[in-house]
């Protein structure tokens, strides 16, 4: 491909945090434009994120609906989590995060796609994978959860039918958005999901220990 995102960083003049939360925080950048003016930028400091898109045989995918208070909605969304342990493989926060969620293991794992959730105003990176082979995990369920996890729906839903959704812009969590459209673009490609990148693949966004 001739197009693709480059490494750039310009000048940071000065810096502070007015905001500290428990996962992420706010930070104000003084930055030194092209034409040597600086600039005030404020955005969310994010640890990353990952996301699961569990996809079976019957051509369905693993969806769990919860409630967002931000945008006031519950929203149908894939299996995921933060990326809050420091120099974490992914690949490891995704099998925990599917766990726990969905009490599900799967057997083959692919990177279905990197994003940056909204890079206008946070540094947010989300990885999503392609889990494949999903079964009921071994065990007692996780038990560790918050009452809005304990209040979530989870179901297997066609992949048609959440493309379907997204176009008709009736869902619209981004991982969900991004995923369900990349997969589908995925399998109509050269190669289908056998040419998708392998688990452990790179992440310069969020760099980690194989």
């Amino acid at each position: 491909m001739g197009i693709a995102d480059t490494k750039e960083s310009w000048e940071t003049v000065a810096t502070r945090t007015p905001f500290e939360g428990a996962k992420t925080a706010v930070r104000s950048d003084q930055v030194r434009m092209p034409d040597g003016s600086v600039a005030r930028r404020d955005y969310q400091v994010h640890p990353g994120s990952v996301c699961v898109l569990a996809y079976d045989e019957e051509g369905r995918v693993l969806v769990l609906s919860q409630y967002r208070h931000p945008v006031q909605h519950r929203l149908w969304e894939l299996p995921a989590g933060l990326l809050d342990v420091p120099g974490e493989n992914p690949l490891v926060g995704a099998r925990r995060e599917l766990f726990e969620e969905t009490h599900t293991e799967a057997a083959d794992w692919r990177v279905l796609i990197d994003f940056y959730a909204s890079p206008g105003g946070s540094d947010e990176a989300i990885r999503v994978f392609l889990a494949r082979g999903a079964t009921e995990a071994e065990g007692e369920k996780y038990s560790d959860i918050s009452s809005e996890e304990a209040d979530m729906q989870v179901e297997w839903v066609a992949l048609a039918d959440l493309v379907a959704g997204v176009l008709a812009g009736e869902l619209g969590n981004p991982g969900l958005v991004t995923g369900v459209l990349a997969l589908s673009a995925a399998l109509a490609a050269e190669g289908g999901i056998d040419a998708l990148r392998p688990a452990e693949a790179p992440w310069p966004a969020r760099p980690f220990t194989a």
